[in-house]
């Protein structure tokens, strides 16, 4: 069985290697591309009145969002510019609160601090990339302004050409590469500065050659609040379309090293290999200005509901969990009366179904698009609570509310489902979404992100228990195994394929999973070696895709691609650091570490124990549905070996207890009900609700 498990999961790794990715296009003949950076600009401030250069441009060019993230959680305007010079996420250190020395130089210039700039930037980004791409080309940079001479600056600090102004400035034509600094748009008098910066951007697009391309971008944040920011771009097929890029994999939005990518592109110079960032690419067809700044200036709006109703939704979210494992305690192990007992067990039940249906909640009401409305934040939370309130009706709707599993197989399903048309469709539901991620964190802006994993397998494997449980009595084992693996590697390979979740470190969590809920379906033990035998099993087929998609161009290549380079070039500890040293960080997260705490206490000193009304809930459960015990395990073993693999450490077996339990509770409810008042026999969905299921005969462990 092990043997054919491990079989099929290289077939998994031969089909990831053949990812879809984009072609490779021909490069653009060579012209001249020219940056006009505005920091903290954002859509908000620009209108045909206040900003007409801007309005004029954004008439004719491709219009999108740019995230700002660059090393923290704000990006100064000199963090902007250093990740522009980089090519990745970079910091500017003490220079976010005193400028930089720029000093002329001939025509030219030098930034000063350009070299402790990159020694403090040492395993982020290469300071000074886009200035040495452009010198090794034989070109030469030119830069106008303190801010744009930064990001201009090659690895020794030079710039060829430099003025502290666009109106001192006469080599518009000269170089391949300019960058300017139109200065910040701020907290205070933002109307002014925007004035005054869209009169650069106009000083500036009167006097560049004929036929460049230009992008304006608010390259920074301003104030204590991150937002989206503005970006506009000219050149071929740019009327009239949003602004996109493939490092988003969105329509409408781009981050701060695709400026970086853009520049080189444009100019036709060869992108070096530690570069992060992508062209940016026309995209969508986008409506009227007015209409696709309200559009814009909508999203940035998702963002920043999302952002601050994300703490008190949380504390909230583990505030009812502990409450529900409270009240559930209670109402297992005390003594009742017989009629007020089901009354109890009965709205303990319900209570439970609906905090499984929760984090399915969160990613389905993004189907509405609540941030158009006037006061979105009460919208969410409505919305939020009218789909929990949906599934929980249809998991106990059906003919299967008769069964022990049912109505939660029904709830993972739903999840399942929704999270796995999710990645088909380009993971819309995930952005914004409070268990999703965030464009203003810049974690991730596609795919599969970390807490949608863990409640994406844990739901998976609980649905494949459920179906395995109906399937099982009536054709056998092999059958259910057999459904087992099409459910859970099919949600293995959304989850990971570079083209749907690329999610490569979910995998090394879920084949162990998997291959659990596999191993005792059919009926076998599963020892502490097979897990670590499985365990390897993911690293390797994770470091094999890696090592295949590191072969494809730089250009092409994914974050697993640049990761096995750095691997080859042992370059990858400082990387390996940080992602240890985020993950080490969750385990003091006050916010989820109870979840899991009282999570597991729970399970074990309530769920598995006899109470003084009777017998364990859920070990009479394990005797109706055996299967249920393999889909447990299954998740329990994704969600610990996903903590320790991950970078959201404490978050992946929060959220995988916060579906996992929940469930557990409303089977051995069901079961205990089940046992106080046997249900005559009749058409289950899954199983019998009377009688309990044989047990499955349990083969010896191999290996």
């Amino acid at each position: 069985m092990l043997k054919r498990i491990a079989a099929v999961l290289a077939l998994i790794g031969a089909g990831l290697s053949c990812a879809s990715c984009p072609p490779a296009s021909a490069s653009p003949p060579p012209g001249h591309a020219v940056l006009i950076g505005v920091p903290g600009l954002e859509w908000s401030d620009v209108s045909p009145s206040a900003t007409p250069n801007l309005w004029r441009l954004a008439q004719g060019a491709a219009a999108g969002l740019l995230s700002v993230r660059a090393v923290g959680r704000l990006t100064c305007p000199a963090d902007g510019w250093v990740t522009i010079s980089a090519g990745a996420r970079s910091a500017a250190g003490p220079y976010c609160d005193r400028p930089v020395s720029v000093t002329p130089d001939g025509e030219g210039a030098v930034v000063g601090e350009v070299a402790e700039i990159r020694r403090m930037n040492k395993g982020f980004g290469p300071v000074g990339l886009l200035g040495d791409a452009v010198h090794r080309s034989g070109g030469c940079t030119s830069a106008v302004g303190a801010g744009a001479a930064l990001a201009a600056a090659d690895t020794s600090g030079r710039v060829d050409l430099y003025a502290p102004s666009a109106a001192a400035f006469s080599g518009w034509a000269r170089c391949p590469v300019t960058v300017v600094d139109a200065g910040q748009v701020g907290r205070s008098a933002r109307r002014e500065a925007a004035r005054r910066a869209d009169a650069v951007v106009g000083s500036v697009l009167a006097r560049v050659p004929a036929g460049s391309d230009v992008v304006v971008a608010g390259v920074s944040d301003h104030g204590r609040t991150p937002h989206l920011r503005l970006v506009l771009a000219t050149g071929p097929g740019t009327a009239g379309r949003y602004l996109g890029s493939d490092s988003t994999r969105r329509a409408n939005m781009v981050i701060l090293p695709d400026l970086t990518a853009t520049l080189l592109t444009s100019a036709g110079i060869p992108a070096p290999a530690q570069l992060i960032g992508t062209p940016l690419l026309p995209d969508a067809v986008r409506p009227a200005l007015l209409a696709s700044v309200a559009d814009l200036s909508s999203q940035d709006v998702a963002a920043q509901t999302q952002r601050r109703l994300l703490p008190r939704f949380f504390a909230g979210f583990v505030i009812s969990q502990i409450l529900l494992y409270a009240a559930a305690a209670l109402a297992l192990r005390l003594r009742w009366s017989p009629r007020r007992r089901r009354r109890i067990l009965a709205a303990t039940r319900v209570t439970a179904l609906v905090a499984a249906a929760a984090p399915v909640s969160t990613y389905l009401v993004n189907v509405m698009p609540w941030w158009h409305r006037s006061h979105p934040l009460p919208w969410l939370v409505a919305g939020i609570t009218a789909c929990d309130l949906l599934v929980v009706a249809l998991a106990v709707s059906g003919p299967w509310r008769r069964t022990i599993l049912g109505p939660g197989t029904a709830i993972a399903s739903v999840t399942a489902a929704v999270l796995g048309i999710d990645l088909l469709t380009g993971s819309d539901l995930q952005l914004n979404s409070l268990m999703g991620y965030s464009p203003l964190v810049g974690g991730r802006y596609y795919g599969m992100g970390n807490i949608a994993f863990a409640v994406l397998a844990t739901s998976t494997l609980l649905a494949a228990a459920g179906v395995a449980q109906w399937i099982s009595p009536r054709w056998g084992r092999r059958p259910a195994v057999a459904a087992v693996l099409v459910m859970t590697i099919t949600a293995a390979l959304l989850d990971s394929w570079t083209a749907w979740g690329s999610d490569f470190g979910g995998l090394i969590a879920f084949v162990p999973g998997l291959a659990t809920t596999a191993l005792l379906v059919a009926g076998r033990r599963v020892s502490f070696l097979r897990l670590q035998l499985l365990r390897a099993t993911g690293m390797a087929i994770v470091l094999g895709v890696a090592y295949i998609d590191h072969l494809r161009p730089p250009a092409e290549q994914t974050h697993m691609g640049r990761f096995f380079d750095q691997l080859v070039e042992g370059d990858s500890l400082p990387w390996l650091e940080r992602k240890f040293t985020a993950m080490m960080h969750t385990f003091g997260n006050l916010t989820l570490m109870p979840v899991v705490v009282a999570g597991f206490l729970f399970v074990l000193l309530v769920l598995h124990r006899p109470g003084r009304a009777g017998a364990a809930g859920l070990v009479l459960a394990y005797e109706r549905a055996p299967m249920l015990r393999a889909g447990l395990s299954g998740a329990f073993v994704t969600a610990l070996v996903g903590g320790a693999v991950n970078d959201s450490g404490v978050a992946v077996p929060a959220l995988a207890l916060a579906v996992a339990v929940p469930l557990a509770l409303a089977a051995a409810i069901f079961a205990l009900q089940a046992a106080d008042e046997p249900e005559p026999q009749g058409a289950g969905a899954l199983e019998s609700t009377a009688r309990p299921a044989p047990a499955l005969p349990m083969r010896p462990a191999e290996g």
